[in-house]
């Protein structure tokens, strides 16, 4: 083990520790469990509501992944990363304010609690609490393996040590602190986020010579590298049109951001968070992207892409410095792991078991000292479920995260925004959106047909969107149709 990297990181996760402690027993002093471990009590100010979102958003995939694809086809990914540019402006900006004031209406704590106030029906919300558990689960399932690789690479542990490590970390301060940890932690993390990408930016540009020595270290190399459609054209037309959906529009219908916009306490929260969560993507996703595929120059040959950033931090930072900022990226994975854990929680716990197993479990006399208990023992199990299918990683992370982003998009996107906005929006017709975008995504995603490039997220939302549509306009249409009166014999 390498002391150097190993003590500034563990100084790091004490201070982790403590925030969820604080915010753990701040929790403690409100009312009413669920609301509190669920959404923080609505309590987030636009700083806070700007980095738990950007930081949520910005996992091992733009940290590990996308700086490794990066890497592997040269400028052309940095251009394609930007198109994630108003990721958070979107999200803020379509959810944002009637999210917040239908959730208020109808005291929903959690995703399904809004469909459900929308669409009265079980079976919308049950298909959707499974669905959004599967695609919880693969999303873990990278963001394990990103950390996991982080700690191997920098600190010369195991994968598998690393796998622990950083399960128990997360595991840890989420059961602690809940919702308001989860966002508190986040807030840090995005700080140290920004920090680390200047420091690791600065440090390859320096190391490099420039960046005119490496664009041309960059063109010996391979001349694709510095082009807009990189090595083979991959990056065609209809390949960038299909990444914008499903990196920066589709992310309005993803559940652990979707959330987010339930949770902040004012309209001037929302409105500052809306900028600052902006201008935060926007430096990471470029200065992250552009490192990864300098970084091509001072490490010509790697054998999996996606321990670039990692190697990168050893090669052109000294050792102690390289662990004080290794915190950037594992604070990007652990911000988005915290918060897929604890969605998962709220949908085992409130949407499940609550709402169909055991209604009364909310309103027992002991059930402020009973839920707590069963909410983080539901976080433990399903813990060990990823930690487990971490153990065989894949080769590079940002395909598996690519295709559970999409399969969540083809699921919720529709049923999430025209049910605030569609008057004609039904049960019916969110269910043909939810069944018709998954199975379309998974049929394609399996068969993997030529599309000419276009990734099987549009011809997947195009569908949904179709069936949403013609079926709830078919449901409305039957419903104000009067029936004819009967004439007596």
């Amino acid at each position: 083990m390498n002391s150097e990297f190993l003590i500034p990181m563990a100084l790091y996760l004490v201070g982790v520790f403590a925030i969820a402690f604080y915010s753990g027993k701040q929790g403690q002093q409100k009312e009413g469990f669920l609301k509190e471990y669920f959404l923080g009590n609505r309590s987030m100010g636009g700083f806070v509501l700007a980095m738990t979102l950007a930081a949520t958003y910005a996992g091992a995939s733009s940290f590990i992944g996308g700086p490794g694809a990066a890497y592997k086809m040269g400028l052309g990914w940095v251009l394609l990363a930007m198109i994630q540019l108003p990721v958070a402006w979107l999200t803020l900006g379509v959810l944002g304010k009637k999210f917040a004031i239908e959730s208020r209406r109808h005291n929903a704590l959690t995703l399904n609690d809004m469909l459900y106030a929308k669409y009265k029906n079980r079976a919308v919300v049950i298909f959707a609490s499974l669905a959004m558990l599967v695609a919880f689960f693969a999303t873990m399932v990278v963001q394990f393996v990103g950390a996991a690789r982080l700690l191997q690479t920098l600190a010369g542990v195991s994968y598998s040590q690393g796998l622990m490590i950083f399960a128990v970390t997360v595991g840890l301060y989420t059961c602690i602190g809940g919702f308001r940890a989860v966002v508190m932690t986040d807030t840090v993390q995005g700080v140290m986020m920004i920090i680390g990408t200047m420091a690791l930016l600065g440090g390859i540009i320096y190391t490099g010579g420039g960046l005119g020595a490496m664009i041309t270290k960059l063109h010996a190399i391979d001349p694709a590298l510095i082009t807009p459609y990189g090595p083979d054209q991959f990056l065609t037309q209809p390949f960038m049109m299909s990444f914008w959906v499903l990196v920066c529009f589709g992310v309005i219908g993803l559940p652990y951001t979707a959330v987010r916009c339930m949770s902040y306490k004012s309209s001037k929260s929302l409105h500052s968070g809306m900028v600052i969560s902006t201008a935060m993507v926007a430096f990471l996703m470029l200065g992250m992207h552009l490192a990864g595929a300098l970084g091509r120059s001072i490490v010509p040959e790697m054998s999996n892409p996606d321990q670039i950033m990692p190697t990168l931090m050893m090669t052109v930072l000294p050792p102690v410095v390289a662990g004080i900022f290794l915190a950037g990226p594992m604070a990007a994975i652990m911000s988005t792991l915290d918060s897929l854990l604890i969605q998962a929680a709220a949908t085992l716990l409130k949407d499940l078991y609550i709402n169909y197993i055991n209604p009364k479990a909310a309103t027992e006399p002991n059930a402020e000292k009973k839920l707590p208990k069963l909410s983080r023992g539901i976080t433990f199990i399903f813990l060990l479920l990823v930690l487990f299918a971490a153990t065989n990683p894949p080769d590079m992370i940002i395909w598996l995260n690519l295709l559970s982003l999409g399969g969540t998009q083809a699921v919720f996107l529709w049923p999430l925004v025209l049910g605030l906005y569609w008057e004609k929006a039904n049960a019916a017709g969110a269910l043909t959106s939810m069944t018709t975008g998954l199975i379309t995504y998974t049929l394609l995603s399996i068969i993997q047909p030529d599309m000419g490039g276009i990734h099987a997220i549009i011809p997947s939302l195009t569908l949904s969107l179709m069936g949403f549509v013609c079926v709830s306009a078919a449901q409305s249409k039957q419903a104000e149709t009067p029936t004819p009166l009967k004439t007596a014999q």
